[in-house]
């Protein structure tokens, strides 16, 4: 719903992702507190937000497999994996950052790909499980291989970060670095609901029989819509890769994929702004409870800041289950809603 006295005179202007002057100008004010918040922050909170941008690539891939097509993913870190190895490997060749990530999203995508054959014929519990051998095989394949090829056990350092012949290397650096590929990532994710190929999408996971009865190919786009998901995990691994500067696969396990899906249920499956909501959510609690769970520790109490350290994940997990029993649209649903009686104040529908 919009404000009365909003209108449109043409298809563009009531398709635009922004319909109104005010949402243009909260997002431009968001995009710029966002570019001057380093000037205000310590190298721990551009960390955290680094990774969290990081985190949030990954998740918006998900958004694309799970909330579009409803195909359910739980191998979305191992995909993180291969476009962070993928990055460490050519980069020892001297591949410069505006090559290498396309080629990590790609490599990727290709990858998944081979998962993604078997969603056409299995669906829901079963197709959890395929993806969970994909997970599962991830370490295993690279354990395997020899260690001159992708670093094995003991894993491959990654060529710092060059941008037009500078180095990128500390927090600012790699924070600037990060927002705007998380930007282009969110201009790319909302689009794509707009999109002739996310409309297929959505038809597909609403009801795959009649969509495919519409002229719609459905097994064509399960797999584009696995191949797209991980283009967004390409991307955020080759981040991941430069930011960490060594690569194992110790990193990237099935508790971090099993997070990624929390994140995107707690923020709402079905929309992108439900993987930016889940996302800040959940890394806002997690660095709550560590960052208390750590002045605990240094007030002398070493019990009791064990035990808030030990029950972090029991409080993120309870998150999930208080987001599925109360809230299963998730916080966009109430994102939306609050949004709307904003903007209709003050002339509420009763």
């Amino acid at each position: 719903m919009i404000p009365t006295g909003i209108y449109f005179d043409t298809y563009a202007g009531e398709a635009s992702l922004l319909k109104t002057a005010r949402a243009r100008v909260w997002t431009a004010l968001l995009v710029l507190g966002l570019i001057a918040a380093p000037f205000a922050s310590g190298a721990y909170l551009l960390g955290v937000a680094t990774q969290m941008f990081i985190i949030l690539i990954a998740v918006y891939g998900l958004h694309v497999t799970v909330g579009m097509a409803g195909q359910i993913n739980i191998a979305q870190s191992a995909f993180v994996g291969i476009g962070a190895l993928t990055t460490a490997r050519f980069g020892e060749y001297g591949l410069p950052f505006w090559a290498a990530i396309p080629l990590a999203a790609l490599v990727t995508g290709a990858v998944s790909v081979v998962f993604a054959l078997p969603a056409a014929r299995v669906k829901g519990f079963y197709l959890a499980l395929t993806t969970l051998a994909a997970q599962a095989l991830f370490p295993i394949v690279i354990l395997g291989l020899p260690e001159t090829w992708l670093g094995g056990l003991v894993g491959i350092p990654v060529e710092p970060l060059t941008v037009g012949g500078y180095v990128l290397s500390t927090p600012k650096q790699l924070y600037y670095f990060t927002l705007c590929l998380v930007l282009v990532a969110t201009y790319a994710a909302f689009n794509l609901h707009r999109s002739r190929f996310g409309r297929a999408l959505k038809a597909v996971r609403d009801n795959d029989v009649a969509a495919e009865v519409m002229g719609i190919n459905v097994l064509s786009y399960k797999i584009q819509a696995f191949f797209v998901g991980s283009l967004f995990a390409g991307v955020a691994g080759a981040c991941m890769a430069w930011v960490l500067q060594f690569v194992t696969v110790e990193s990237f396990t099935l508790f971090a994929s099993v997070w990624y899906l929390g994140m995107l249920i707690v923020g709402g499956i079905y929309s992108p702004i439900g993987a930016i909501l889940g996302v800040l959510f959940i890394t806002v609690v997690q660095e709550g409870l560590h960052e208390f769970g750590a002045a605990i520790l240094n007030s002398g109490t070493h019990e009791a800041g064990g035990t808030i350290f030990a029950a972090t994940n029991v409080a993120l997990g309870a998150c999930i289950l208080l987001a599925l029993i109360f809230e299963p649209r998730g916080l966009a649903h109430r994102w939306r809603v609050l949004k709307t009686v904003f903007q209709l104040w003050p002339f509420p529908h009763r």
